[in-house]
């Protein structure tokens, strides 16, 4: 086996099926015996629909969505309406925010699984591991005898209390917030309209009203406050009472009428000493956590899945080529992942610090900006600009492997995209059809982009990873290769393809 995957959660499972995809074996374990459970993530970035494209599954997802989007914002006595739609990112095929549940994630990742014989093995836990010259060892533990299973590479995604983390005595330092979050499942007595997402600021932290379209349970309310508890008296569940004063100090007009489900979620902010020691690797919750704000952790965790199951996959293979360890494509998971993760991290506690700090400070400041900002709210969300920025930089559109050693630029002084960058997306003509970039780079793989005269690389040199396409509107002689995460990985203004095998080398794909 070459890569087993503890955690079943999106991060496990997207990890999975890009090393799958990529030619690797691969199995999961997932402790939970049951797959349905209350989902704590509802978003899904647009920079994270179009790493998931070349894995088939962004239909099945968009299925789960509301196709146009709405939130309205509530600030005192006045409600602002929002069109999500309207925030129409460039150069992409998808253009705005995608409010799906985890829930709905996991399901239709594990779906794409079972479509290519992967089973997710539920009620199996992880008790122990060590890992060796060849690989890793892990012990495990199901309905029966305890199993000791073998791979080359070991992914654990379990979380943040992760038994892979702990057991590789990997160190995870931050600490925590003095905010909690409260969510629950319920019906509510309200005039708020149902086909919206609605959101509250106030000065004591922040409401949402997400509508969940299910009758046993119409709402989800996720709510910030000031923690009350330590892990010992820490509750499990929320009281009515409790959801009805939330609601209050929100100031959204909404009563509970029944609540299926509810939790107190401590916050907390933390990234791992390291993403990998020898064959072990760390990914989503399990190498970093940080608050809901800005929605990230759920995004994050998925894009760290499609950038280390390529990796693992090419290793694998390289190795059972018997042409070594692959050290430089591996180390370079957690170079490009840990420097996110912090930038992640630093991003959500600003924002959690303005919306929802408790400290008195913040709860000064939003008492004093609110109604300052009220008034010229909707003038600002009607600046496209601004607009597309603040999605942009949610999106997670700002990341680069640029100082990545997997990126190298034969033509450094030549304008446009950059090696380490997403390849933006636009409209090229390719054997006399009109296709977008994204479209032709919606496959696994690594996918070489040629210009209209450039020579065509040999096969041999290329490999069985490698899909080659020719711009036929691109003059020059130029050349570039789109890593399987949809960053650019090498690029010669001359097609230089001695310096395109090298680079193939580099990251194992030949």
């Amino acid at each position: 086996m070459d890569v087993l995957v503890v955690g079943a959660g999106p991060t496990g499972l997207v990890t999975a099926l890009q090393a799958h995809d990529h030619g690797a074996s691969v199995r999961v374990v997932e402790r939970r015996p049951d797959a349905v459970r209350p989902s704590r993530a509802m978003v899904v970035h647009p920079r994270t629909l179009e790493g998931l494209r070349p894995l088939g599954v962004t239909d099945a997802l968009l299925d789960r969505t509301d196709p146009d989007p709405r939130a309205e914002l509530h600030l005192g006595r006045r409600t602002v309406p929002v069109r999500l739609a309207d925030v129409a990112l460039p150069d992409s095929a998808f253009p705005h925010l995608a409010l799906v549940r985890q829930a709905d994630v996991e399901d239709v990742l594990t779906r794409a699984l079972h479509r290519r014989g992967v089973a997710v093995e539920r009620g199996t836990e992880l008790v122990t591991h060590h890992a060796d010259e060849e690989g890793a060892s892990a012990r495990l533990r199901g309905s029966g005898p305890d199993e000791e299973a073998h791979c080359r590479f070991l992914v654990g995604s379990d979380g943040s209390a992760s038994t892979v983390r702990r057991a590789a005595r990997i160190d995870f330092a931050g600490a925590a917030h003095a905010e909690e979050v409260v969510l629950a499942d319920m019906h509510l007595a309200t005039e708020l309209s149902p086909g919206s997402l609605h959101v509250a600021v106030g000065r004591h932290g922040l409401a949402f009203l997400f509508p969940l379209g299910e009758n046993a349970a119409p709402w989800r309310l996720l709510a910030t406050r000031a923690s009350q508890h330590t892990r010992a008296t820490r509750p499990t569940t929320v009281t009515e009472p409790e959801l009805a004063r939330l609601l209050e100090d929100s100031g959204l007009p909404a009563t509970p009428t029944g609540c299926t489900w509810s939790s107190v979620v401590p916050l907390q902010h933390r990234v791992a000493s390291a993403f990998r020691t020898g064959a072990v690797f760390l990914a989503g919750d399990a190498a970093h956590t940080s608050s809901p704000a800005a929605a990230q952790g759920m995004n994050t965790g998925l894009l760290d899945g499609i950038d280390l199951g390529w990796k693992l996959a090419f290793a694998a293979e390289h190795r059972r080529a018997s042409r070594g360890t692959a050290e430089v494509l591996l180390a370079s998971y957690g170079d490009e992942r840990r420097r996110v993760a912090q930038q992640v991290v630093a991003l959500t506690r600003l924002v959690l610090f303005a919306e929802a700090s408790t400290s008195p400070v913040a709860e000064l400041a939003r008492a004093r900006l609110v109604p300052l900002v009220v008034p010229v709210l909707p003038h600002l969300l009607g600046r496209r600009r601004l607009a597309m920025t603040v999605a942009a930089v949610l999106s997670q559109r700002w990341v680069h492997h640029r100082g990545s050693a997997l990126s190298l630029d034969d033509t450094p002084w030549v304008a446009g995209p950059r090696p380490g960058h997403r390849l933006p997306d636009r409209e090229v003509l390719v054997a006399g059809c009109k296709r977008t970039l994204h479209e032709l780079t919606a496959g696994p793989g690594i996918h070489v982009l040629l210009d209209r005269e450039s020579a065509a690389p040999p096969r041999p040199l290329l490999g069985p990873h490698v899909v080659v396409h020719r711009l036929d509107d691109a003059r020059g002689h130029g050349l570039v290769a789109v890593r399987p995460d949809g960053h650019l990985g090498y690029r010669s203004a001359r097609g230089d393809v001695t310096g395109l095998g090298r680079w193939l080398d580099l990251v194992a794909a030949r």
